[in-house]
């Protein structure tokens, strides 16, 4: 839910497909990696902003199920950058109170970037300002797929009955239980569409969708989506 911070309407949870890394380093004759290593510059940006603004969850779309068919040197680079990261982030998180989560199938994530994000998430245990979630190696529909298996489970063992299972019984066993669902989604780069996030949280969420390649996204321009949220009436459904 969204809350009221002064005269302006806060979006409690954004969440952010980060797209454009790869045209922009193309449109710069750079390799495809080098627009990852500029995006992550953007990704500094936009938690400043969250944290100035009063948002209190930034999901962000990092790796999906479907980025391991891209080429093997592109994947390795993001792993090698994603470990960067957390050590030369790891310092200013815990002085900012960001606290560090993620969401996905990271067990299949290479040993050196799952301990990474081990380090990352303990140090940064005791955020409040805001609560950074990293979405890697995941995918919408293979975590709903995740969540009904579970629940089949139960069933199965007599621990849950079929008459009980509701949509909050699903929402318990997704990877973002006890997150509240994203308020704004904000997708870079023009393109109009979900790529497989957030697919059952996503169902009241307002989109907001900018030209803009994510290297090129500042602070200023996620200010610019909060301020569009803020003009919306969220009807859920309603008159």
């Amino acid at each position: 839910m969204a809350q009221d911070n002064g005269n302006r309407h806060v979006p409690a949870h954004v969440a952010i497909v980060m797209d454009g890394n790869g045209r922009w380093a193309q449109q710069r004759g750079l390799p495809r990696g080098e627009g990852h290593r500029s995006g992550v510059g953007a990704v500094r940006e936009a938690v400043r902003a969250a944290v100035a603004c009063g948002v209190r969850y930034l999901t962000l779309y990092a790796f999906s199920t479907e980025n391991w068919k891209r080429p093997p040197e592109e994947v390795n680079g993001l792993m090698q950058l994603l470990v960067e990261s957390a050590d030369t982030y790891l310092q200013e998180f815990i002085d900012g109170g960001i606290r560090v989560d993620t969401i996905g199938d990271t067990s299949a994530l290479p040993p050196l970037v799952r301990g990474a994000i081990a380090q990352v998430r303990k140090m940064t245990r005791e955020g409040k300002k805001l609560t950074l979630i990293i979405a890697l190696n995941y995918g919408g529909r293979p975590e709903i797929v995740r969540a009904t298996r579970a629940i089949a489970e139960a069933v199965l063992e007599g621990r849950a009955r079929p008459e009980e299972i509701d949509e909050s019984m699903l929402t318990q066993h997704l990877y973002t239980a006890g997150l509240p669902d994203p308020d704004l989604l904000i997708r870079t780069s023009g393109e109009q569409r979900l790529s497989n996030f957030l697919l059952w949280q996503l169902a009241y969420t307002e989109f907001y969708f900018t030209p803009k390649l994510w290297p090129d996204f500042t602070g200023a321009d996620f200010e610019a989506a909060l301020h569009d949220y803020a003009q919306r009436k969220r009807r859920f459904g309603g008159v």
